[in-house]
């Protein structure tokens, strides 16, 4: 071959390569542009309660001469803060673990328990007599018999709503499972604080509930990585 013509065809050659990089080169810049993905935030406040909150009264007995210790209030005061919806895209898991609620001292503990739904609640007894933990609730309708001291039970809760928990030995025991399809919820620390973590960026309504009372729906904005406060009064 002519070594002129040979030098052409290569040079050629090279120039094509350099036009198909630097073509894909733009192609991979027009479709896929950097994108940064919004960040969750968080929406924090406080519940203020209005009312007098007391606990049941609890029949004591026959050797406790009438001195029964009233039920820790604190636990009375905790509330469940929680977005009406769940944001569009939210993650949904049919398994939401194990979670406790003891009966201790003639009491559950804790008396109020957010959880999602596909959870299962452990009832342990740690009390030194029986107890028989039920619930006449429409969305989970179950009576775990009766169960002596260091024994368990469960139930797995898959809808969502309220359900009230008794005991059908103890008159003034009773409990609140709020359960919830959907992430977005929080209990009140003694101070009525509250915390809804990683929430995506957008506009909610939340509601506030307390020992059977809920508040109205409230609007917040939260921010794309920050925080959006909200306080709450429930008389």
């Amino acid at each position: 071959m002519n070594p002129r013509r040979e030098r052409k065809q290569r040079a050629q050659g090279l120039t094509a390569a350099a036009l198909a990089a630097v073509s894909f080169v733009a192609f991979v810049s027009f479709v896929a542009p950097r994108v940064d993905a919004a960040r969750p935030g968080a929406n924090r406040g406080r519940v203020d309660l209005r009312r007098p909150v007391m606990p049941t009264d609890r029949r004591p007995g026959v050797a406790e001469l009438g001195t029964a210790a009233a039920r820790d209030l604190p636990d009375l005061l905790r509330s469940v803060v929680y977005l009406e919806s769940a944001p569009r895209g939210a993650f949904e898991s049919s398994d939401g673990g194990r979670v406790v609620m003891d009966q201790r001292n003639e009491t559950f503990v804790p008396h109020v328990l957010a959880i999602m739904i596909g959870t299962t609640v452990d009832f342990p007894n740690s009390d030194a007599f029986y107890h028989n933990v039920f619930s006449l609730s429409k969305i989970s309708r179950f009576d775990l018999g009766r169960y002596a001291a260091g024994h368990s039970r469960s139930i797995r809760f898959d809808k969502p709503g309220i359900v009230r928990v008794f005991c059908d030995i103890h008159s003034h025991m009773n409990a609140f499972i709020l359960v919830f399809s959907h992430p977005f919820f929080a209990v009140t620390n003694t101070e009525g604080r509250y915390a809804i973590e990683k929430v995506p960026p957008g506009t909610y309504n939340v509601i506030a509930w307390n020992e059977g009372t809920a508040s109205k729906p409230e609007t917040v904005n939260v921010p794309d990585g920050g925080v959006a406060e909200l306080d709450f009064t429930l008389r």
